[in-house]
């Protein structure tokens, strides 16, 4: 009987804690709050989008991503009904990110559900192109990486090739302005992949990112045709403008263009907006800051070798 008070005394007191702890959670939450933040029921969720991109990779190669043993007739039919649920939960999901937008005075809330289904019919009408453009991007991997056995291998198995996939699906949806949820979509590839691409990035066809971690590729970087970058590669900005108030300004050019047919290396850093000219070449851990003219081959200082016998020279 003791033992069993003694359990329900600690039981009241755990209670307690816990009830004293949701209270002042609640006062942080308060405290906190202002008219740019939404709830869990009206933001877009990220497993869902996690789910649609899944489903429209699915639909784009229903050979490597699909059920086994469709056979040609129940291709298409796999097609059509893995993009009906999807693009119908992506309409939902821009829905909450425009009634979000419309809260904190950006967008006009009237006919939001008109806008999302017109946003979500250009999505659905430029997939043809996507696909197109994945399909460079797979044959690109294929013949740039010698490792590569195959074009199954390569669709299914390489990290730079899911980022690339996820990649121009949310520019797709952030050139259609819904930049929240285009952010959130590149978040669940960088999760997976450990490439981190920004939605805004416009990259041209035939790109290959080989191995692929630690690859960054800032906001408003521009890469053109037939580029290929190794990992930790970093595309970013050098410097960040601030207004009158100190505040950053936001949306102004800052990263680099990568002209066709550039090599860039394990470990370069390349900075600012500047120029690396078409067909060049930047070797690992070089440090970019300025223009490079088409054709160069950029590399490391050649590093000082000096051979010391039984501690002589040290």
């Amino acid at each position: 009987m003791t033992h069993g008070t003694g359990g329900s005394a600690q039981g009241e007191r755990a209670h307690g804690h816990v009830e004293r702890l949701v209270a002042a959670l609640r006062v942080a939450r308060d405290g906190a709050r202002d008219p740019d933040r939404g709830t869990g029921d009206t933001l877009p969720s990220a497993r869902a989008l996690a789910g649609v991109v899944e489903a429209i990779v699915a639909a784009l190669f229903p050979n490597h991503f699909g059920p086994p043993d469709m056979g040609t007739s129940g291709v298409d039919r796999f097609v059509r009904d893995t993009l009906e649920r999807a693009l119908q939960t992506l309409l939902d999901q821009v829905c909450r990110e425009l009634r979000w937008t419309a809260r904190r005075g950006s967008l006009d809330g009237g006919g939001i559900d008109e806008h999302a289904g017109g946003i979500v019919r250009q999505f659905a009408a430029s997939l043809p192109g996507v696909r197109s453009r994945l399909e460079s991007d797979v044959n690109a991997a294929y013949r740039g990486d010698p490792a590569a056995k195959s074009i199954d291998e390569v669709l299914i198995c390489y990290p730079g090739v899911k980022a690339i996939m996820h990649h121009r699906l949310a520019h797709a949806l952030y050139e259609l302005g819904t930049p929240l949820i285009a952010r959130l979509i590149a978040e669940v590839a960088h999760s997976a992949t450990g490439v981190d691409i920004h939605p805004g990035a416009r990259i041209g066809g035939s790109f290959f990112i080989d191995h692929g971690t630690g690859v960054v590729i800032g906001e408003t970087a521009v890469i053109g045709d037939r580029v290929r970058l190794y990992q930790a590669v970093t595309l970013g900005a050098k410097r960040f403008e601030v207004d009158e108030d100190g505040a950053l300004v936001k949306g102004t050019p800052r990263h680099p263009i990568v002209e066709d047919d550039v090599v860039i290396y394990a470990g370069a850093t390349i900075l600012g907006r500047i120029t690396i000219g078409r067909g060049s070449t930047i070797g690992g851990n070089v440090w970019v800051t300025r223009s490079v003219a088409p054709g160069s081959h950029l590399t490391q200082a050649l590093a000082r070798i000096e051979v010391f016998d039984a501690g002589s020279g040290i």
